[in-house]
């Protein structure tokens, strides 16, 4: 049997996809394993450049932006490998991850996905474990939550010695028992971007299986690159996939509430910014990038969050 099959969904990221590639073929030379790549409609001359270069990648190629959940579930179902690792174009694997994941995943049957820990490019770490969004983690600062409730929220902040059993992981490293995924179905396609992975690690765990994070396996995250090129859109995106979360796995009271305050904090921002901008006469760029995000924002809101103010129209 295949032992390991590698997802990476692209759209508008073919440097770092081309990085990201060469990695694999580096780091993982012996291994068992089959890559696909899913390129989501990208506006460039991508495809050809990776047949060139690595003619023994499965390509996938989609006329337009299917989202996240939905490339990946391609993949998926073409798969043979024992596991399955979801990686975004944006990483850097360190040698020995990957297979410090595969002999986690060995040792531990109960594990139905394990992820790795993500470093910025100065080697810092980011956040590479994600609590299942409640009204707590969605209306409160999150930072704040880690650091004075660390065992409740895990985080960055703490530096684990060893693997972690956690509520879910970044998708961005992520690896998943075939046997778990067949139990459980693929990713949630009305996920366009944003919390599909949580969502699975939330249906992993409802059906008995464990999530760990494995801060042994270091893997570089040049995060955000693709949806950077839309950034307003994908903040869209964002706030949908909670809404989304809620909806399915909280109920509507919980859903509405989230939304109330959702919009009452967007509201206060847009003022506040709005306010020290003008005092600033608008000369500090991050200001000015955070009122026109702030001000989409709260306008999708008030229309009543329409599908097309999101990523999922950019490509058709």
């Amino acid at each position: 049997m295949m032992e390991l099959s590698v997802a990476i969904v692209n759209w508008n990221a073919e440097d770092l996809l081309i990085q990201c590639l060469g990695f694999i073929n580096q780091m993982m030379p012996g291994m068992r394993k089959e890559v696909f790549v899913v390129d989501n409609g990208s506006a460039n001359g991508m495809s050809t450049i990776v047949k060139e270069r690595f003619p023994e990648v499965n390509l996938i190629q989609n006329q337009r932006n299917v989202g996240f959940a939905k490339a990946n579930n391609q993949a998926f179902r073409l798969s043979k490998g024992k596991y399955l690792l979801l990686l975004n174009p944006d990483t850097k694997v360190k040698e020995g991850a990957i297979e410090r994941l595969i002999s986690f995943m060995d040792i531990h049957p109960d594990a139905g996905v394990a992820g790795g820990q993500l470093l910025n490019g100065d080697g810092s770490r980011q956040n590479s474990i994600a609590n299942f969004p409640s009204l707590a983690t969605e209306l409160l600062n999150k930072s704040l939550l880690r650091r004075f409730f660390p065992k409740k929220f895990p985080g960055k902040e703490r530096n684990y010695s060893g693997p972690v059993e956690v509520d879910s992981v970044i998708g961005a490293c992520m690896m998943v028992r075939r046997v778990a995924l067949e139990q459980v179905g693929l990713l949630d396609e009305d996920y366009f971007l944003f919390l599909e992975e949580t969502d699975w690690c939330y249906r992993m765990k409802r059906a008995g299986w464990k999530v760990y994070h494995v801060p042994q396996a270091e893997v570089y995250h040049f995060q955000g690159k693709s949806a950077g090129t839309a950034r307003k859109r994908a903040r869209v995106e964002f706030y949908r996939s909670r809404y989304h979360f809620f909806k399915k796995n909280r109920g509507h009271f919980q859903r509405f509430i989230l939304l109330t305050g959702l919009m009452i904090r967007l509201g206060v921002e847009l003022v506040a910014i709005t306010l020290g901008s003008l005092v600033t006469l608008f000369t500090i760029k991050d200001w000015r990038e955070k009122l026109s995000i702030y001000a989409y924002l709260l306008w999708w809101h008030l229309r009543l969050c329409p599908k097309g103010m999101g990523l999922n129209q950019l490509e058709r």
